[in-house]
C-alpha cells in the first residue's frame, strides 16, 4: 500500500508536453511576486527532452510574460557570439553553435531548434524588443579552465583605446610574456594532477595583479569609457574583466594540492556563475525578466552536493558549495523562482521506475506526463522520502533530494527519458 502523498488537483498543474508553456504560466500567475529570473534546472545533461521542454517556455514566457532573454549553462565569454547571431544575424547558425555555445552543447538539436527560433523571431523587431541569448558559465570544463589571453589582452586593448597610456599601470607586452604559451592553461590533466597545472608558478601571481589593476581601472573609469563606445563595447568590456579575473582565480585553485581541492574549484565556478547572472539582469533590468536554463544543482536555493567518484584519494569525496542560483536568490529575494525538473523511467540510463518512497517515485505515480508543483505542497512530499538511487556516476544524474525541496518553487516532471536515438 502506498502511503506516501499523492497528486490533488488543488495542488498540481499538469501539462502535456507541447503545454509546459502554459502549465508555468500558471505556476507564474500564482506567484506574489513577478521574478525577475525564472531558473529552470535539469537534472542531467545529454537528454534532448529537458532543452526542448525549455524552449516550449521560452517561447510562452517571450509571448504572454515580457521576456526579453535567455541565459544559458555555456562559456559566458564565447555567449556575445551567439547574441550576435540571434539579434543581428552576424555570421551562421553553424558558426553560433560551434563557436559560441561551449561544453559540446552546440551538437544539440535543442539547441540548434532555440537559436533558429531566436534569429527568427527577432528579424524584423526593433533592437529594444529582441531576445538576447546569453552564456552564464565559466570558461571551464570539468577536466580543465581556458587560458586567460583572449579575456586579458581584450580589456587591456579597450583601455589602451579610450585612455592616455600614462594612465595604464601595464602594457601589453608583459602581458603576453607571462602568459606564455597557451597550451600550458588546458593541460586536461591538472584536472586530477595539481602539480600539473600552472596556477601556482609565479606568473600567475603576476597576473592576478594585473588582472585586478586593469578592473580596478576600468571601474575607476566607467563614466568616461561607458560614454566612449557603444553600450555593447562597455558590456564585453565588463565581460572580458569578468571572464580574465575569475579564469586565473580558477587555474590558481587548480594547483591546490589539498583535498579540499575540488571543492573550492565548485564553490568558484558558482560564484563566477552567479556574477554573469548579476551583470545580465543589470544589462536586462529595463526590457524585461530572464529565463536561466542550467542543471538543478547550479540553480536550487539549498546548499548543493555531489559525490566524487575519480581515482585517488578524492574518490567517494563529498563536495558542498552554494549554487549560482541561491547567491542570485539571496540579492533578488522573491524576485528569484526555481522550477526543478526530475523524470521517472530512463531505461537506456539503467534507471526503471522509481521506488515509491523517493520524491520522483511519488511523481511518478500520476499518469500525465508532466506538471508543475506549487511550492506551498512540495512540504507535503517531504516526510518519510529517501533520494533516489542516482545509478551509473557517468551519467552525470542528481537526483531530486528531499532534503532540498525546501529552496525549490516548483517541479517540472517528466514520466519517463526517450532512448537517446
Amino acid at each position: 500500500m502506498n502511503t506516501h502523498p499523492t497528486p490533488t488537483d488543488a495542488g498540481w498543474a499538469f501539462a502535456e508536453e507541447d503545454e509546459v508553456g502554459s502549465a508555468v504560466s500558471r505556476f507564474l500567475a500564482d506567484r506574489p511576486t513577478t521574478p525577475r529570473v525564472l531558473a529552470l534546472g535539469e537534472p542531467i545533461h545529454g537528454e534532448e527532452i529537458f532543452p526542448r521542454l525549455r524552449n516550449h517556455v521560452l517561447r510562452q514566457l517571450v509571448a504572454h510574460h515580457g521576456y526579453r532573454s535567455i541565459a544559458i549553462e555555456s562559456d559566458a565569454a564565447t555567449g556575445p557570439l551567439v547574441d550576435a547571431f540571434v539579434t543581428e544575424g552576424a555570421g551562421t547558425l553553424d558558426e553560433a553553435l560551434e563557436h559560441g555555445i561551449s561544453h559540446g552543447w552546440g551538437a544539440s538539436p535543442a539547441n540548434r531548434e532555440l537559436l533558429a527560433w531566436l534569429r527568427e523571431f527577432n528579424r524584423d523587431r526593433p533592437a529594444g524588443d529582441r531576445v538576447r541569448c546569453y552564456g552564464f558559465d565559466g570558461s571551464v570544463e570539468i577536466s580543465e579552465a581556458a587560458s586567460p589571453r583572449p579575456a586579458l589582452t581584450a580589456l587591456h586593448r579597450f583601455l589602451a583605446a579610450r585612455l592616455d597610456a600614462a594612465t595604464l599601470p601595464h602594457d601589453l607586452e608583459t602581458i603576453d610574456r607571462l602568459l606564455g604559451p597557451d597550451e600550458r592553461w588546458s593541460d586536461p590533466r591538472a584536472a586530477l594532477d595539481p602539480a600539473r597545472s600552472v596556477g601556482s608558478a609565479p606568473e600567475v601571481a603576476r597576473l592576478r595583479l594585473i588582472a585586478d589593476d586593469l578592473t580596478t581601472l576600468l571601474a575607476a573609469q566607467a563614466p568616461r569609457l561607458a560614454a566612449a563606445g557603444s553600450p555593447d563595447e562597455w558590456w564585453r568590456a565588463r565581460l572580458h574583466g569578468r571572464t580574465a579575473t575569475w579564469l586565473l582565480r580558477y587555474h590558481t585553485a587548480m594547483a591546490d594540492p589539498s583535498l579540499d581541492r575540488m571543492e573550492r574549484l565548485v564553490r568558484l565556478r558558482d560564484a563566477w556563475m552567479a556574477e554573469n547572472l548579476v551583470a545580465v539582469r543589470e544589462r536586462e533590468d529595463r526590457r524585461g525578466p530572464t529565463l536561466v536554463f542550467a542543471n538543478n544543482v547550479h540553480l536550487q536555493r539549498a546548499e548543493s552536493s555531489m559525490t566524487l567518484h575519480w581515482p585517488g584519494p578524492l574518490d567517494g569525496r563529498v563536495l558542498r558549495w552554494w549554487s549560482a542560483g541561491a547567491l542570485l536568490a539571496g540579492r533578488l529575494g522573491a524576485e528569484y523562482a526555481f522550477l526543478a525538473s526530475a523524470f521517472g523511467a530512463a531505461l537506456h540510463l539503467g534507471l526503471d521506475v522509481p521506488p515509491p518512497d523517493t520524491v520522483e517515485g511519488v511523481l511518478a505515480a500520476h499518469p500525465d506526463p508532466g506538471l508543475v508543483i506549487d511550492a506551498a505542497h512540495l512540504a507535503d512530499l517531504v516526510a518519510g522520502l529517501r533520494p533516489r538511487e542516482a545509478g551509473n556516476p557517468r551519467h552525470g544524474y542528481f537526483p531530486l533530494d528531499p532534503a532540498t525541496l525546501a529552496g525549490t518553487d516548483g517541479i517540472l516532471f517528466v514520466d519517463g527519458l526517450p532512448r537517446r536515438s
